[in-house]
């Protein structure tokens, strides 16, 4: 299978529906209503009907490139070694999109399973309809970054800052919606305020991780990423890891394509450094 010829025949189905719902957010939306009984149903509230009908039309065309061994969120247990899957997600960062805000995604994966049954990404596109870019990686093929406009498409390739330390450098971060989670987050900024020269929240979790690897932050984090986005931070990873950066758990573990995660993801030069903060805000909890 040639991934990288794969890949940018997904990122132009990733364009063209990213093209449909730019098109929706133009139009007001309402968050949905749901109970408060359980994580799932909030994060219910902060979908659009868009949702499925983005989810519907990536199925439709990714299955005519090819079907290979089906949808990762389908398979679960049955996933077998040397198979493909592909893995898509709802729109990332429904807030900003609910809101009209420029900054939200449309990202497919593709997931390998090597001979111990264990989960990589190998193929990854992140789209970002109302900022015209779009990040492209494949395994073992480096990755890109395509810029849109008036001038035609801009193909570029791209890696992390070379930035050395913590004192001279901007960090992204990410924050949940759930309250405990929330203050984990913004108690690592805590720790960290003054030291790096500036530090950004702007999400979503795909495309702050796409900027760690153009060099956009030097390094992001977020706790508690959850199952749900794993299609968006898996291909994202992709593009962290083809690029050169640094992406694992605070804890310096890998990540786990089976439940949530504290992602860290950098340059690779301030890592040291910044996870003894992680660790702190870890501890004072």
């Amino acid at each position: 299978m040639d991934l990288q010829q794969l890949a940018m025949q997904v990122a132009k189905v990733a364009q063209d529906a990213g093209r449909h719902a730019a098109q929706d957010q133009l139009t007001p939306h309402l968050l949905k209503t749901a109970s408060q009984t359980s994580e799932e149903s909030d994060r219910e509230k902060y979908t659009s009907d868009i949702d499925d009908t983005v989810v519907r039309y990536l199925r439709e065309k990714l299955m005519d490139i090819n079907p290979l061994d089906g949808f990762w969120e389908e398979v679960g247990s049955e996933r077998k070694p040397g198979e493909y899957y592909w893995c898509i997600g709802r729109i990332d960062g429904a807030i900003n999109y609910m809101r009209n805000m420029p900054e939200w995604t449309v990202t497919v994966s593709v997931f390998c399973i090597d001979e111990n049954g264990d989960a990589t990404p190998v193929v990854g596109v992140v789209h970002a309809p109302a900022l015209n870019v779009t990040y492209v990686a494949a395994k073992g093929h480096g990755a890109i970054r395509i810029r849109r406009s008036t001038l035609g498409d801009k193909r570029e390739a791209i890696m992390p800052t070379t930035t050395a330390n913590l004192k001279n450098s901007v960090v992204c971060f990410g924050m949940s919606y759930f309250s405990r989670e929330s203050k984990r987050a913004l108690n690592t900024v805590s720790a960290l305020a003054g030291l790096p020269s500036d530090i950004k929240r702007m999400g979503p979790a795909s495309l702050d991780l796409c900027k760690v690897a153009d060099g956009t932050y030097d390094a992001y984090f977020e706790p508690s990423l959850h199952s749900w986005d794993i299609p968006a931070v898996s291909a994202a990873a992709v593009v962290v890891w083809e690029a050169q950066g640094r992406l694992r758990q605070w804890d310096d573990s890998p990540i786990s394509w089976y439940r949530s995660n504290d992602v860290v993801a950098s340059n690779g030069l301030i890592i040291n450094e910044l996870s003894q903060y992680l660790d702190s805000a870890e501890h004072n909890e």
